[in-house]
């Protein structure tokens, strides 16, 4: 790579970088910004093509582990159906009604390019939608369907291109190879998944190296995915099979893994998933100007429908699929004995924002009359539905009202309990310790340990309570935590003071303030 290649490789990060820390500050959505920053910025910069190998390859698997283990696979079991329902059959349905809809439209182009377009923008992108779901509060069952759904789709649509890029660059496709393709695709993709899934866990026990084990799983989506696609197989499968068991798992390793881990993955989405958005936008000024202008009209509105028959698809499967299932499977009324609130279905339904995944597919069509239509029926689909839908997205919730009061509280309860248990399971285990006496100098250390054991019990018990006393007063833990927050903040000033004086070193500055930082993380997350 040429120096100035990495210059402006380095500008879109820091750009993007900046731009994302303006949307957090303020609360706002990161990738919409992301995008109109990019749609702002791309008449002024120098025209950059996006490569559909970077996406897939470098952006698209470790976006999707990071994902996978932030998942809960217990979560995901209980919503496959509608999970299933839309990461394979709205997205087949997708692709078949845009298809039929550019085929009528813009009959020049050979039928299996409509249809390659129609998988192409076919798969929604949830990263903006969850992103508001969890901001506003909605019920975590809907937020597992759309990240199962994100999870899976880009399998269903990716083998569904393959098989019409096939067929429109010449190649002969029945459709018992295209089905046969599919099976095969998806089927090798879990197998190789749940093969390495079996290996890595193997292999991570016993490495018992925070450091190491993160290492790991850095490279981890990449060699599943290379994998994967070495044989064909499905890649999106095998690297989110791998992600939702290692994620599965993680609660068993070290305490110190699972610290790095959490920091790690953020930092790693909130780079690469800003960088993303950013391109996103910055495609304009290459597609747009490789059109043929000629007839304005014609492009604008194929645009324009491609555009409405995306967003119209998924709310024309969202609500069949969601009510014919319980009206003609009893088994599915005994296991879900009360129906879905239409408020979510509603959600669900808009929520069909597209990402770079279309545009980085769309990249990728070999050489073939209309091209550059793809390109831009792609590029106006996916910049339509983030603005549109992703503007209105955080509107609808508002104004649907949906509310996870009770939700919450039972989260709350179920911890309170479970901390409860857990205490008195860590007293238990210290009297056993303490059984035959302990000198009395060590006394003070056993009650200390006492304490601490009974104050997080307390402190979830508090929680239910909102975190204060009867008429608004602090409760004990809420005291504790003020308390002890201001005092380590003296203490690190007095540790800074003393390394700018040259009185202790800057190893012995991070020893402690590691220490200092984990016990404030900690009152923190209380």
């Amino acid at each position: 790579m040429s120096q100035a290649a990495m210059a402006q490789v380095l500008a879109v990060s820091v750009v993007a970088i900046a731009v994302a820390a303006v949307a957090r500050r303020r609360g706002w959505s990161a990738p919409l910004l992301l995008v109109l920053a990019g749609l702002a910025l791309s008449p002024l910069v120098p025209a950059y093509e996006l490569d559909p190998e970077i996406v897939l390859l470098v952006f698209l698997p470790p976006l999707l582990y990071s994902a996978a283990i932030d998942s809960s696979y217990l979560r995901l079991k209980s919503v496959r159906r509608p999970v299933a329902l839309l990461s394979v059959g709205l997205v087949l349905f997708s692709t078949l009604v845009i298809g039929l809809v550019v085929h009528l439209l813009l009959p020049e182009l050979h039928p299996a390019a409509a249809f390659a377009l129609g998988a192409i923008v076919a798969p929604p992108d949830a990263v903006a939608a969850v992103a508001v779901a969890r901001r506003l509060g909605l019920p975590r069952r809907v937020i597992t369907i759309l990240v199962g759904e994100s999870l899976f789709n880009d399998a269903t649509a990716l083998t569904a291109y393959r098989v019409a890029v096939a067929a429109a660059v010449g190649h002969g496709v029945t459709w018992p190879g295209a089905v046969g393709q599919f099976v095969y695709a998806a089927a090798g993709g879990a197998v190789i998944g749940l093969a390495l899934a079996w290996l890595l866990t193997r292999i991570m026990s016993v490495l018992r190296d925070a450091l190491v084990e993160n290492t790991v799983m850095l490279l981890i989506p990449f060699g599943v995915y290379l994998a994967a696609e070495a044989v064909h197989a499905s890649g999106v499968v095998s690297v989110v099979i791998v992600g939702l068991v290692v994620g599965h798992r993680l609660p068993r390793s070290g305490f110190g893994t699972r610290l790095l881990s959490g920091a790690l993955w953020r930092v790693v989405d909130l780079f690469l998933e800003s960088v993303v958005f950013a391109l996103i936008g910055l495609q304009m000024w290459p597609i747009v100007s490789a059109l043929d202008w000629a007839d304005p009209w014609k492009p604008v509105g194929a645009a324009l429908a491609v555009f409405a028959v995306a967003v119209a698809a998924r709310v024309v499967w969202v609500v069949p699929a969601t009510w014919l299932p319980r009206l003609l499977l009893p088994g599915i009324r005994r296991r879900e004995p009360e129906p879905p609130p239409w408020q979510n279905v509603v959600i669900v339904g808009w929520a069909g924002m597209r990402g770079v995944v279309s545009l980085a597919a769309a990249f990728a069509l070999p050489d073939f009359p209309g091209r550059e239509m793809l390109l831009f029926l792609t590029f106006t689909v996916v910049i339509g539905t983030l603005l549109v839908q992703g503007m209105s997205f955080p509107w609808l919730i508002r104004r649907l009202k949906v509310s996870t009061e009770q939700e919450t509280f039972a989260d709350d309860l179920a911890e309170a309990a479970a901390q409860q248990a857990a205490a008195t399971a860590a007293l238990a285990r210290l009297e056993e310790l303490t059984a035959d006496g302990v000198a009395e100098v060590h006394q003070e250390v056993v009650e200390q340990l006492r304490l601490r054991a009974e104050r997080r019990a307390l402190t979830a018990w508090e929680r239910l309570g909102g975190g204060s006393g009867p008429e608004g007063e602090e409760t004990p833990g809420t005291v504790y935590r003020r308390l002890r927050r201001e005092m380590l903040a003296a203490e690190r000033e007095v540790f800074v003071r003393l390394r700018d004086e040259r009185r202790i070193d800057d190893e012995v500055l991070r020893r402690v303030m590691h220490e200092l930082d984990s016990e404030e993380a900690t009152l923190a997350r209380d």
